[in-house]
């Protein structure tokens, strides 16, 4: 932990898999895939979009459910299939006036570090794997698909006075 706050916090991007799931996901016979997205969490970004805090996923995986689900939360920032993070967040943030020291970002593995150590604030999910752990500012006590993004939206929430 570090002594970094998330009370400057404008704009806060998750990674998918793992975070806003538990990492799993499901593949039919006919190819389709399915996820599990905790309902609680999604109250969570809500509140967020509320307050003007702007949200963003960042994925390295393409999914129909990821796409539907953030449209369903009004999450306008939604990158998929992504291989440089770091360029996807820097491009987002670049049209919104915000520097990467307003910026947080939750993630849970290994393809998650590089934005981890570019944003002010770096946040791993209790299911993350070790070298996660030792980037971040904080760790979540829920894992991801169990209630980690609604503890993070509390958390800058809290921290903003919200």
């Amino acid at each position: 932990m570090s002594s970094r706050s998330p009370d400057k916090i404008r704009l806060v991007a998750f990674d998918v898999d793992g975070v806003f799931t538990d990492g799993r996901f499901y593949l039919s016979d006919a190819g389709i895939e399915s996820k599990a997205f905790h309902t609680q969490d999604g109250y969570g970004i809500r509140k967020l979009l509320g307050v003007g805090v702007v949200v963003a996923v960042i994925s390295g995986r393409k999914s129909v459910a990821v796409e539907k689900r953030m449209a369903e939360l009004g999450v306008q920032h939604v990158v998929q299939a992504c291989t440089d993070k770091v360029a996807a967040l820097d491009e987002i943030i670049a049209g919104l006036n915000i520097s990467t020291a307003e910026c947080a970002y939750v993630g849970d593995d290994i393809p998650d570090l590089a934005l981890l150590n570019h944003v002010g604030y770096a946040i791993a999910v209790a299911n993350a794997v070790p070298a996660v752990h030792k980037q971040c500012d904080y760790s979540t006590s829920a894992a991801g698909g169990f209630g980690a993004v609604r503890e993070v939206c509390e958390l800058i929430l809290s921290a903003q006075s919200q």
